[in-house]
């Protein structure tokens, strides 16, 4: 009977009860205070001058002179002579094929020679006797032209089959492919039991000395930069050695696969570094008429077809559309929008949004709220 009595005095207080007790107590707690979204971005302090790059295009250096060699007569490849990236001087000997039936080929040459020289000298000794027998008038004149005749057929015949033997030699000579220049083996294009055509390109062979950088530039860019005479070149492995180039040849057709123009800068022989194969850059290099300010490509915000930058003053961002004047290698020229000596943001720029306030990284730079106006509930 105690026991009920203890229970019945801790009986569960009412819902309602509860509720208003905790309505009570939040109204005598202080309000949370909202913090700024404040977000941290990279700036860049915005100068003007009168840009000297245009453009830059990677490339490969290659030589100037390439030649595709080949035999001048078909057959089996029975002897390579050279691997690739070998120097090879004029007149080495590069490939052979089987000279056994060009050997034949010759051998009847000067046999079919051998037996017109013969049908020649006999023909000499009779139109002498016959000669000889026309000043002792025995035979008629008639006679004696046609010894005459004979002989010279006979000397023709000897004329014709000596200038066939002396192809046959040459196209015997032909077994063996050789250099006809100073330079590197930069492919080879068959093997040794491979049978070639006629004039069928097996090794290629590139000219020492002048050497060039290909590049491709895009359709826009063409008549711009055929005007540029101050063209500089430097190689990926040493980009501090920049080299003057000269444009020697622009393609005057689009490559149908890229769609670019192909365009060949030459070289000084002083870049001894240059090696075919390497990675160049070419910069067309100009000075603009009027000053204009160079960001990254990072800088740009784009919206609604238009370009605007994200510009930082007092410690907030707005966003300011700008002119976009043209390239310089990775940077944008801006033409109008922006003005030397602003910040603009350089990274971050599709996490912002017009007035939000920003810590610039690398400075010890703090948005701090403005105090509270006299008189103002606290």
């Amino acid at each position: 009977m105690y026991a009920l009595k203890s229970l019945r005095q801790f009986a569960p207080v009412p819902l309602a009860s509860l509720l208003a007790g905790a309505v009570l107590l939040s109204g005598c707690s202080k309000p949370v205070e909202k913090t700024a979204d404040i977000r941290p971005v990279r700036v860049l302090v915005l100068a003007s001058d009168n840009v000297d790059v245009n453009a830059e295009f990677s490339g490969e250096v290659r030589a100037r002179v390439e030649s595709r060699l080949g035999f001048r007569v078909g057959g089996k490849i029975v002897a390579r002579k050279v691997d690739a990236g070998a120097v090879v001087r004029q007149g080495q000997v590069l490939m052979q094929l089987d000279p056994q039936d060009l050997q034949l080929a010759q051998a009847q040459a000067l046999a079919s020679l051998r037996g017109a020289e013969t049908s020649r000298d006999l023909a000499r000794a009779e139109l002498k006797r016959y000669q000889e027998l026309r000043e002792k008038n025995f035979v008629s004149q008639a006679v004696l032209d046609t010894k005459e005749s004979a002989f010279k057929a006979a000397q023709a015949s000897v004329d014709a089959t000596q200038a066939s033997y002396r192809g046959q030699a040459n196209q015997a000579g032909y077994a063996s492919l050789v250099s006809d220049i100073d330079g590197v083996v930069t492919a080879v294009d068959a093997e040794v039991g491979q049978v070639v055509a006629p004039g069928a390109p097996v090794v290629r062979v590139a000219k020492s000395g002048e050497k060039e950088v290909v590049i491709g530039i895009p359709e826009d860019k063409v008549e711009t930069l055929r005007r540029i005479a101050d063209v500089r070149v430097r190689l990926w492995a040493n980009p501090a050695d920049v080299v003057p180039g000269k444009i020697r040849e622009i393609s005057p057709m689009a490559d149908p696969a890229t769609r670019t123009y192909t365009v060949k800068v030459t070289i000084p022989e002083s870049l001894k570094e240059a090696r075919l194969g390497m990675t160049a850059v070419v910069q067309f290099a100009s000075k603009t008429a009027v000053p204009q300010i160079k960001v990254p490509l990072t800088a740009l915000f784009y919206e609604k077809s238009s370009s605007s930058v994200w510009v930082v003053e007092n410690g907030a961002v707005k966003l300011v559309p700008v002119t976009i004047g043209g390239a310089a290698g990775n940077d944008l020229l801006l033409s109008s929008g922006v003005k030397a000596g602003q910040s603009v943001v350089t990274a971050g720029v599709n996490l912002l949004k017009p007035g939000q306030k920003v810590t610039i990284l690398g400075e010890d730079l703090t948005v701090k709220a403005k105090p509270a106006a006299a008189g103002a509930p606290k």
